[in-house]
């Protein structure tokens, strides 16, 4: 069972709560969904585009998580980050285009939108943060085995029990694509109780498409 449906939907109700909190008539929860869509690609792309400009490379800038709230007459949207320059404190600047951006983006016409930063206290804790360290270290042509390694000790230092890793195509640019997993510590993933933290990631590099998934107890 644990390998069959996403950790997360399992969970919901006990460790896990949902991303998105609003309500909407059976007729237009599409056009909901797919607003939801909308604005995390587009933070999602913001964050990456802009962390490339200030640091004039391509590094890891992954988000934790985003959080939507919607009511009828306001959008809240929270952004747990991790480690990066693009919000600290004291650039108003850059949110302020953010929410602008987005507006344009979904066409707001009667609803304010309100964007909070949050910092994550442990970032390598976070599955996307891993994903996106592995990604950046595949597309240096950094080994199979020293990169997921290298992650390892990263999630054991921020303190997690267990990681689950899986990684998919043609690993190392070999000819014939394969499946590598690696795991470290207990990873309980039939346990309802155990919080576990789930990603999925692809990166396209010279030798094809990767996929990575990510489990942390």
């Amino acid at each position: 069972m644990g390998q069959k449906i996403n950790p997360l939907g399992f969970r919901l109700g006990t460790t896990q709560s949902h991303h998105s909190f609003w309500f909407e008539k059976p007729k237009n929860f599409s056009t909901g969904i797919r607003e939801d869509e909308i604005i995390r690609n587009f933070i999602n792309d913001y964050v990456k585009k802009t962390h490339t400009i200030l640091s004039g490379f391509e590094g890891i800038y992954h988000i934790g998580h985003i959080v939507i709230k919607k009511r009828i007459d306001f959008i809240q949207v929270i952004i747990s980050i991790g480690f990066t320059n693009i919000f600290a404190e004291g650039q108003i600047r850059e949110i302020e285009e953010l929410k602008i951006n987005i507006k344009k983006k979904i066409k707001l016409v009667n609803r304010k939108l309100y964007i909070i930063i949050k910092r994550i206290e442990n970032p390598y804790s976070q599955p996307n943060i891993i994903a996106e360290y592995i990604a950046l270290q595949f597309k240096n042509r950094v080994s199979f085995r020293k990169s997921i390694k290298k992650a390892i000790e990263l999630t054991e230092r921020a303190g997690t029990k267990g990681i689950q890793v899986k990684v998919s195509g043609r690993i190392d640019g070999k000819e014939i694509a394969r499946i590598e997993w690696i795991r470290e510590g207990r990873v309980p993933l039939q346990t309802i109780s155990a919080k576990i933290d789930h990603c999925s990631h692809s990166i396209r590099t010279i030798c094809g498409l990767l996929g990575i998934k990510i489990w942390i107890y």
